[in-house]
């Protein structure tokens, strides 16, 4: 048998699939559809590289392609030479917070970092070594000392919020490797992550008397985008999903903070205020609608991303609005789908194919009518219990396909959003009662 793909591509991919996640590698043998979505995501991207900058919401129901989409995206990035870093939101990482959440979230970022040559993460010492020789070269052409040429360069970091301290870091980097101090340039690594929590921390191990806490965590991103691009990237890309966490928050304070944040960030895109940075940001449509918890509960954010009413009017979608909802794939993109899925799982061997192409339509039309329309709109369990299907059936090649397709059991993914919903009802529920219990309570 000529395997057209790799195994290690092969198995990545079944085997996320199959558990529900999207595969890190591979994408490009099973994307389709969303074509125009991609295409205005990889205009923002050369936007990045020719010193401009980007904000954008992908928006789309729970199990709709949202992760895949980003992952997707972000390869392209890596591809044209950004670096990017991507993390999800959860209770223990927002955006602003005072208890060490948006450091948490802060540090896994960083910890993602990915490029070209490494695109599996931690790629922050990747990056500072590339900083490094690139300004040793440059020392080399201008007959300058490479210390004059680093200090030189920092500069730019020091005209930014925070900015002397983080140079300052980098520079210990420097130090450390001209002088093989590996410990100094761990301690300089560390910072960069925000792994360091006590300012007498920092002080004895850096001499800086600051550290990345929750209060910079937006500044501190900005630094880091000046940083790649002296170390000689086009950009930086930022996905965050998951943003729907925020639509669970409870406390009004705190969402309200966290949304603030985000109209910062915002403002800061659309008045051209950042370079070669771009952040993209994943939610559901009532993270960004709901008018109660949603953005639009936000009365600034609710007017900066309102829809193009032309568009609305005209019944079509724009395309390069700050708002990109994720549109459903169709059910000839879903067949195609499960066709790129058959070649993947037959290593790229024709020959190999487990079922024929009648069956893709057979267990399509099985799942419509287990699950309605849901089994293209989010798609999910389908491609999971498809999966299943090959996997039965490689083990098993004595079994038939026509004979085990009605007893697959479909379900409808449970949407996150209204278990976000059910959970604050709850949660108010406990609430009312407990104001209920105090008002009423006497001495």
């Amino acid at each position: 048998m000529s395997k057209n793909i790799k195994n290690k591509e092969r198995d990545a991919i079944i085997q996320s699939l199959k558990s529900g996640v999207v595969p890190r590698l591979g994408l490009r043998h099973i994307q389709v559809g969303r074509s125009q979505e991609l295409s205005s995501l990889v205009k923002n991207i050369e936007n990045i590289k020719d010193g401009g900058n980007a904000f954008r919401f992908v928006i789309g129901e729970y199990g709709s392609g949202k992760t895949f989409f980003l992952q997707l995206v972000k390869s392209i990035a890596l591809e044209k030479g950004l670096v990017t870093i991507n993390a999800d939101l959860a209770p223990n990482k927002r955006l602003h917070a005072s208890d060490g959440q948006a450091r948490t979230l802060f540090s896994e970022l960083i910890n993602s970092a990915s490029t070209r040559t490494k695109k599996d993460g931690n790629a922050l010492d990747n990056i500072l070594e590339r900083f490094i020789t690139s300004m040793i070269e440059q020392a080399k052409s201008t007959e300058k000392s490479v210390s004059y040429t680093i200090n030189q360069s920092l500069l730019r970091i020091k005209d930014h919020v925070g900015g002397y301290d983080f140079a300052t870091v980098v520079e210990k980097y420097w130090i450390g490797y001209e002088t093989c101090d590996d410990n100094l340039k761990n301690c300089a690594v560390r910072w960069l992550k925000a792994e360091y929590t006590t300012k007498g921390e920092a002080l004895r191990d850096l001499g800086v008397r600051t550290y990345i806490n929750d209060a910079g965590f937006y500044d501190y991103l900005k630094l880091f985008s000046v940083l790649v691009k002296l170390a000689g990237y086009e950009g930086l890309l930022v996905c965050i999903d998951e943003m729907v966490n925020l639509y669970k928050l409870t406390n009004s304070t705190s969402r309200k903070s966290n949304y603030e944040e985000i109209l910062r960030m915002l403002n800061d895109s659309l008045q051209g205020a950042t370079s070669n940075i771009g952040f993209i940001l994943g939610g559901t449509p009532e993270f960004l609608t709901d008018t109660h918890r949603g953005l639009y509960s936000y009365e600034a954010l609710k007017s900066r991303l309102a829809e193009n009413t032309f568009a609305k009017q005209l019944g079509i979608t724009d395309y390069n609005s700050t708002v990109l909802r994720l549109s459903n794939l169709s059910k000839e993109e879903l067949y195609l789908l499960l066709k790129n899925l058959r070649y993947v799982f037959a290593y790229g061997d024709e020959q190999e194919y487990l079922v024929p192409d009648n069956a893709l339509v057979s267990f399509l039309n099985h799942c419509a009518n287990k699950i309605g329309d849901s089994y293209f709109r989010t798609p999910r369990n389908t491609i999971k219990e498809f999966l299943n299907l090959l996997s039965i059936l490689e083990q098993q090649p004595e079994l038939v396909w026509s004979d085990i397709i009605e007893k697959i059991d479909i379900r409808k993914d449970i949407e996150d959003s209204a278990l976000a919903e059910n959970t604050i009802k709850i949660a108010e529920s406990i609430t009312a009662e407990a104001d209920e219990a105090f008002s009423t309570f006497k001495i």
